[in-house]
């Protein structure tokens, strides 16, 4: 009995050892790293990137469009091919977009720093355009035209030109809308404007080329300083750059001619080098009830020369400026969460916070006719900043005055649908000296009104617009949007006028009724917000 317990204990003490030997040998469990850390201070979808203190969050869409009665993804057809509106017009045009959106935020004794960068990916359908053959041949409207086969290339990246190597099904294009640092109150980069309301392009639509305000949907470089007063009240003084979204123009119209008025421009443009930049200041007032907003903005008009040469000389440069008044009511008797915005804006020699630049001021559209002897009707119309002639009795700038509002009503029809009407209105309006050199003293001379069968000639016009859009949000974040708007083109020419025009419309010198025209544009999307 006492050796079996001695060789008990001993085999215990035997694979004690052997098992403390065995431990040793086995690695240490080191303590869980926490490589994603929520960042809870600047909202949901925020996290810290691992060993710093800045937080980071990840956004974007995807989304597919398909517009029906349009070239372009944003606006009807309102010049060039597309406003011929016959067989070399897209019935309808595709895009396939990705957006990328990075938000980084660090908390310091000055205040936050936060950089946001938002980028897109875009695939858009590819427009062809006549060459002007006798045999009517057409090729793609990109840079490289024809490939080395001869045959037109397909597709496009969405910016005219054309991967040539791979026909660009696999190109696309890269677009920057916003990258820009806050800090201390001061925004330097490339952001909205500071004029802009709000909503931008879209009071209620998901159209991008509504008249009647100003609307920077892909950012505009800038230096600006925001001072929150709080209680919801903000001011913003800001440095805007000129050059991206905001020259409709400074035309010299001893360069216009009667071809060129009926492609819906009034001379030669000739802008000069930049001086200096948009000068903006804002006032909002952000309340449960809603918002309202005051802008103000100058646009410094500076042209090149009378001239190809410095000795023609040079018109003195012309201060333009832009006011707009913005309002949204929110929480309104006829549903949950329904809202009404509302924007007006007038300016005088910066027409760009009108006529945005996704809507353009330039119109050259064809259609019917019900005159004997015409072959078709043709309306246009050019809204430039301002208008000078040169030659023996040079002038200086002279300035195109517009005003116009754009709005929407939105009402939701429960969580999952809604549905919003919109419209917009935009009016042009020229001075003496460009009515003078286009149209005559009297209506009856000068570049366009003296054309035999012109019985009305006045560069002013307006645009109206009109719209209707649903949207379906059957789960979070994926929504299926119809879009309808119809534009209506109020020119102010009348009568009869023969012409030549351009190749690119492939319609015949012939005899065409000066008339107002209507364009008709659909936009079916689905987008998942991530």
């Amino acid at each position: 009995m006492k050796l079996t317990k001695t060789l008990f204990l001993g085999s215990a003490a035997g694979l004690m050892a052997a098992s403390g030997a065995f431990a040793a040998d086995l690695p240490v469990k080191a303590k869980a790293v926490e490589y994603v850390k929520i960042c809870s201070l600047y909202g949901a979808g925020f996290y810290y990137i691992p060993g710093t203190d800045t937080c980071i969050k990840l956004g974007g869409y995807m989304r597919a469009d398909a517009v029906l009665g349009s070239n372009s993804d944003f606006n009807p057809n309102q010049g060039g091919t597309a406003g011929a509106r016959n067989r070399m017009m897209n019935y309808y045009t595709f895009r396939s977009r990705e957006d990328l959106n990075i938000d980084t935020r660090t908390a310091t004794e000055y205040g936050v720093v936060r950089t946001f960068f938002d980028g897109v990916f875009t695939w858009t359908s590819g427009n062809y355009t006549p060459t002007g053959s006798a045999t009517g041949g057409t090729q793609y409207s990109g840079a490289l035209g024809l490939n080395a086969a001869g045959t037109a290339l397909v597709g496009s990246n969405g910016s005219g030109s054309v991967n040539g190597t791979d026909g660009n099904t696999s190109a696309g294009a890269l677009g920057v809308y916003y990258a820009f640092i806050q800090f201390a109150g001061f925004t330097m980069g490339k952001a909205v404007s500071q004029f802009d309301a709000p909503w931008t392009n879209y009071p209620g639509n998901i159209t991008d080329n509504l008249v009647g305000g100003s609307g920077t949907v892909t950012g505009v470089n800038q230096f600006t300083y925001t001072a929150d007063f709080g209680q919801g009240i903000t001011a913003a003084f800001s440095a805007e750059d000129v050059s991206a979204y905001y020259q409709a123009g400074n035309l010299n119209m001893s360069g216009a001619t009667a071809g060129g008025m009926i492609g819906g421009s009034y001379g030669t443009n000739a802008i000069g080098g930049t001086r200096s930049p948009n000068l903006v200041a804002m006032v909002r007032v952000d309340q449960a009830w809603g918002l309202f907003q005051a802008s103000v903005a100058a646009h410094d008009n500076h042209v090149g020369y009378y001239g190809a040469t410095e000795p023609t000389g040079h018109p003195d440069d012309k201060w333009g400026w832009a006011v707009q008044l913005a309002l949204s009511i929110k929480n309104i008797p006829t549903g949950a969460g329904d809202t009404i915005n509302i924007q007006g804006v007038y300016t005088d020699g910066a027409t760009r916070y009108n006529f945005q630049n996704l809507s353009g001021s330039s119109y050259a559209l064809y259609g019917n006719s019900g005159i004997a002897g015409s072959y078709g009707s043709i309306g246009f119309a050019n809204a430039p900043d301002t208008v000078f002639v040169g030659g023996a009795t040079p002038s200086q700038q002279e300035t195109v005055k517009t005003w116009g509002f754009r709005g929407a009503y939105t009402h939701n029809w429960d969580p999952n649908w809604n549905s919003a009407l919109y419209g917009a209105y935009a009016q042009a309006q020229f001075g003496t000296l460009a009515k003078t050199t286009l149209c005559g003293a009297g209506g009856g001379g000068g570049v366009f009104g003296g054309l035999a069968g012109v019985t009305g000639c006045n560069p002013d016009f307006a645009i109206g617009q009109l719209g209707v859009v649903t949207r379906w949000t059957p789960v979070k974040n994926l929504t299926f949007s119809a879009d309808v708007s119809w534009t209506h083109l109020d020119q102010k020419y009348s009568g009869t006028v023969g012409i030549s025009p351009s190749a690119t419309t492939a319609k015949p010198a012939a005899v065409y009724e000066l008339k107002d025209q209507d364009s008709i544009a659909m936009i079916l999307r689905a987008q998942r917000n991530w």
